[in-house]
């Protein structure tokens, strides 16, 4: 009997970063983790059949949005169908035996980085230096025996790369969160969803997406995101992202029917099963 292939899953990040985990939170089944180093990578992995799905962080309940993503979004046409959120614990990482005074540089992912702030701003004389992924710095602490210089990562970068964990949840918010997009190249073709994301363009008049939202009321469909995004090419205009979530698929259908007639380019970008929000 031919044994099962594993799916192959593109991440952003290497192994033990938080995109890992949020893929193997989200499959639960042995896949295959393609690293990509940046988000555009992480996408033409997919789009060149490198990678059979595709995980994306698009917001985090500190930092906020990560607004580049949603132009990968528009640009690369992928289905959403699923998402995760994945709680998220910052951890400050050394060598064995280094003590906070004999740091000078810490490092980290620039959402990472952002997330740690209120932290970060009591540390006087340190510098703060971006990288490509939390789990990366890590492992670079660790290759190059870097005595002076810390990296902001989670307990499991901790563990494979034999570094000490010199400051526990460093986050400004312990209740934090990062919520990961599931992609592929076409959708899943389940009809099990309570949850869309959904882009449109509206005219530049006075109640144009009002009167869009107030439809969205008016089916009884609960608005959860709204994200605006800058055209490229038309100053002043603007792609309007949304996330809404129903009970009732037939108000979703209805809702869609009516947004239709008063909105421009309206993409469904994905329909899905809402994640759950579990705080650790």
């Amino acid at each position: 009997m031919a044994k099962k292939k594993k799916p192959r899953i593109a991440i952003q990040g290497i192994a033990t970063s938080f995109h890992e985990i949020a893929a193997l939170t989200y499959f639960r089944e042995p896949v295959e983790t393609i690293a990509c180093l940046s988000f555009h990578q992480l996408c033409e992995s997919l789009q060149n059949g490198k990678a059979d799905a595709a995980v994306m962080a698009i917001e985090n309940s500190i930092a906020g949005s990560i607004l580049p993503n949603y132009f990968l979004l528009q640009e690369y046409h992928f289905s959403i169908v699923g998402e995760i959120y994945l709680p998220i614990h910052m951890h400050l990482l050394v060598l064995p035996g280094v003590k906070l005074n004999d740091i000078k540089v810490i490092e980290s992912h620039p959402m990472a980085i952002r997330q740690c702030a209120e932290y970060l701003q009591a540390l006087p004389g340190v510098e703060i230096r971006e990288s490509d992924d939390t789990a990366l710095s890590a492992k670079r602490v660790k290759e190059l025996k870097l005595k002076n210089t810390a990296a902001i990562a989670n307990e499991y970068s901790a563990k494979k790369y034999g570094l000490q964990v010199l400051e526990k949840r460093i986050e400004t918010h312990k209740k934090n969160f990062t919520r990961f997009l599931i992609l592929t190249k076409r959708g899943n073709g389940k009809t099990e969803s309570n949850k869309a994301s959904l882009c449109f363009e509206v005219a530049n008049e006075v109640g144009s997406l009002a009167d869009a939202l107030m439809t969205l009321k008016n089916n009884s469909i609960n608005l959860t995101k709204i994200q605006s995004i800058p055209i490229i090419g038309k100053p002043s205009e603007y792609s309007i992202h949304i996330d809404v979530e129903w009970r009732r698929r037939k108000n979703y259908d209805d809702a869609m029917h009516a947004v239709l007639r008063q909105v421009k380019n309206l993409n469904v970008l994905g329909e899905y099963k809402k994640g759950k929000i579990e705080y650790k």
